[in-house]
């Protein structure tokens, strides 16, 4: 690209880009698919008449979403065969997208996980409808359905995800609370004190894909989880270390085994106490830890 940095694609593309990017991850939840996506669609807008386009950056959106429906179909068949759960990459994100709620919600493990749930064209049509606030006319042209359908579409979609998000959103300081609490009770291998930050009916997922050591399932309630959390931690307890971090523009931990990023823990917080422990160990999905990425909801 810097062959062409003073041409007017070039500008138009890298002004939006951050904005792109995050339309990409949020229907892929994958960054480094994203990426991918990003590459296709500056491939596409440059051979662009620019004197056509009315709205340049509802353009490159269009374009995005195309690419990125496209690549979400492929990534539905790469995790039938995924080993273990899957779960979304995460992604080292400024602080500031944590003071912006509608953001940090939309990027959150657990809303991610959500969408996992929904059909491709639903997703699209959820995340460009509700996290950025597409009118339903771009949307359409950006799926291939007519206004009406989008409208439909985007009510069953709400709908499900209404039915699946928390209550009650966590504000960000109980979020942190928990993480602390969490972080305390592993450095110190108190069960008791994990049992009393978790939820009866907590859920834990861990990712290894089949390359780290990961629970092969999903497992549910307070005392197997923090059994097994504290278990598999209390072995190497001398070696690992937890420090906070702001991942997915929400609280979070850093897990490190001999000084070397193992993995990220992320949770879901409702009422003060965590419904949702997530483990991301595949070291395929921490190449977006090292360093902050840069996100954008306009």
């Amino acid at each position: 690209m810097n062959e062409h940095a003073s041409h007017p694609a070039t500008d138009t593309f890298v002004a939006h880009r951050n904005l792109l990017f995050t339309v990409a991850y949020e229907m892929l939840g994958s960054a480094a698919d994203a990426e991918d996506v990003l590459q296709e669609t500056w491939l596409r807008w440059v051979e662009v008449d620019l004197e056509q386009v009315r709205d340049q950056r509802a353009y490159l959106v269009r374009i995005t979403t195309r690419q990125a429906l496209n690549r979400l179909r492929t990534l539905t068949r790469r995790k039938e065969a995924y080993v273990g759960p899957w779960l979304p990459e995460p992604m080292l994100t400024a602080p500031d997208v944590a003071e912006d709620v509608e953001l940090a919600e939309s990027l959150s493990m657990a809303m991610m996980l959500v969408l996992e749930t929904l059909s491709p064209t639903e997703r699209a049509v959820f995340v460009l409808r509700e996290a950025f606030g597409v009118d339903y006319d771009e949307i359409a042209a950006a799926v291939g359905k007519s206004p009406a359908a989008v409208r439909q579409i985007a009510h069953r979609a709400r709908r499900h995800v209404d039915a699946r998000r928390p209550r009650r959103a966590a504000s960000a300081r109980e979020t942190r609370a928990a993480v602390e609490s969490l972080r305390r009770a592993l450095e110190t291998g108190d069960l008791q004190a994990l049992l009393d930050v978790l939820a009866p009916t907590v859920v834990y997922m861990g990712d290894g894909g089949g390359l780290k050591h990961a629970a092969p399932r999903p497992v549910i309630g307070a005392d197997k989880v923090g059994r097994l959390v504290i278990g598999g931690t209390g072995r190497i307890r001398h070696a690992i270390g937890f420090g906070p971090a702001v991942v997915n523009g929400n609280p979070a931990l850093l897990v490190r085994l001999d000084g070397e990023i193992d993995g990220v823990m992320a949770i879901r917080v409702e009422d003060s106490r965590i419904t949702g422990l997530y483990y991301v160990r595949n070291p395929e999905k921490l190449s977006h830890i090292a360093s902050e990425v840069p996100l954008a909801l306009r």
